[in-house]
């Protein structure tokens, strides 16, 4: 078994596409997923599952939320060990950053680097961004509210669907993955 973090995007924001998060932790379970577990209301779920490609199954889980729910929502599914990878290579490590205006958006595919390298990172000082494979990284030291970055990073710009999460959010998966892989693995390794 391998653990998995699904990440949604755009759900429980402004009432519009709702999904309980029971409903997430079921839906998981309907396809043979085992330990989910969900954190805060705005679609983070822990959990494994046998298969080994996460594309797929963040395209199944998309799949059985329009069946169950009515609508479309993008989610990006990655292993335990991605998790681990994205807080490991922290590009702000040992500054000191606000983890609530830190903020890394999973991408579905690759984004466009040649784009991406286009943007005048200095006209948008103090905040800062950093594409490292399909991850972005952006530090908004006045709040992502008026972010200037967040008009310029879109999801035309990168070519690519995204859901960001802030680094507070990203630690807690990180955790969560963590346990879940250490449990799981003892109990398959005595089957």
């Amino acid at each position: 078994m391998t653990t998995y973090v699904a990440l949604l995007r755009g759900i429980n924001v402004g009432g519009k596409k709702r999904v309980p998060m029971q409903t997430l932790r079921e839906l998981l379970s309907g396809m043979g997923c085992g330990s989910v577990r969900t954190h805060l209301n705005s679609g983070n779920a822990v959990f494994t599952h046998p298969g080994t490609d996460p594309d797929e199954l963040a395209r199944e889980l998309e799949r059985a939320i329009e069946r169950e729910l009515g609508f479309a929502v993008t989610c990006m599914v990655r292993n335990a060990d991605d998790i681990r990878r994205v807080v490991d290579a922290d590009p702000f490590a040992g500054r000191e950053v606000d983890p609530a205006r830190y903020v890394v958006t999973f991408l579905a595919g690759p984004a466009d680097a040649e784009a991406v390298a286009g943007v005048d990172a200095a006209a948008y000082a103090p905040e800062e961004f950093v594409l490292a494979g399909r991850e972005l990284y952006a530090y908004y030291a006045d709040g992502i509210r008026d972010a200037k970055l967040t008009k310029v990073l879109t999801e035309r710009r990168l070519g690519t669907a995204g859901t960001g999460r802030n680094w507070n959010t990203v630690t807690k998966l990180a955790a969560m993955a963590q346990e879940t892989q250490q449990t799981e693995e003892p109990a398959a390794a005595g089957e």
